[in-house]
């Protein structure tokens, strides 16, 4: 099966369904990537901070896929932001990943408090225009820290990667995404599975034949977000990948 894509506001292109490698343990990181990307996953969405990079490179090379088939996502942790520090935080993860080139680089939360998500934007546009970095977004920002990138530099983020799931649905941040072009992509979407016991989740479970979380993910899907799940067991894996076969 062919994983949709997104399209990002830079033109490139985003799987919509990916593999969320946060808390996978780094020993075996590239085990669990080759075989999600077996199965038919083409994102991988990881971050400095979940000191596994280099499995997340690891498991991509033992696919067997070529580089250009797989979509590379990484974050600048908190204690990187700065316009420097950005500049050699993004090398280090490149080293850890054994890539040339990262295909999406995400600011992992504003910090406002540090002031200093601006600077490090400057960073990331900068390296997308070198090409080391393909496309640049944000993770956990909300309406005013978009504005303010937007505003201090004119380049507006491709993404923001907020947490999203039918408890927490974010409704006025995505309606603004949408007015500025940026993409929303959802962590934890399943919320913990909080919402599996829901009555719309359940009727809809049953009308389907389908299980509570594959039913929340096609709810991320039909909503036009991005999503990334985590699992660290094939079964897992089916039943997150067949959400996008729901009627």
């Amino acid at each position: 099966m062919t994983p949709t894509r997104l399209r990002l506001n830079d033109g490139h292109m985003i799987p919509q369904l990916g593999l969320g490698i946060w808390q996978v343990p780094a020993d075996t990181t590239a085990a669990t990537v080759a075989s999600a990307l077996g199965m038919g996953y083409r994102l991988v969405d990881g971050a400095a901070i979940y000191g596994n990079e280099v499995g997340q490179g690891e498991g991509i090379r033992q696919s067997g896929l070529s580089r250009d088939e797989v979509f590379v996502t990484t974050k600048v942790w908190n204690d990187a932001q700065g316009h420097d520090s950005t500049l050699r935080a993004v090398e280090a993860s490149l080293q850890r990943l054994g890539m040339e080139r990262i295909d999406l680089c995400l600011i992992h939360w504003p910090c406002p408090a540090k002031d200093r998500y601006v600077d490090t934007w400057r960073a990331l546009i900068r390296l997308r225009d070198e090409g080391r970095v393909r496309s640049i977004g944000v993770s956990n920002f909300m309406g005013a820290h978009l504005e303010r990138l937007v505003d201090e530099t004119g380049v507006v983020p491709v993404l923001n990667q907020i947490e999203l799931n039918p408890r927490l649905q974010q409704a006025e941040l995505r309606a603004l995404h949408d007015r500025m072009g940026i993409v929303t992509q959802s962590w934890t979407p399943l919320g913990q599975g909080a919402s599996f016991a829901a009555g719309p989740v359940v009727a809809a479970a049953a009308r389907t034949g389908k299980s509570p979380a594959q039913v929340i993910l096609r709810w991320h899907v039909q909503l036009g977000a991005s999503v990334i799940p985590r699992s660290t067991r094939a079964a897992g894996w089916r039943k997150i990948w067949m959400c996008s076969t729901l009627p």
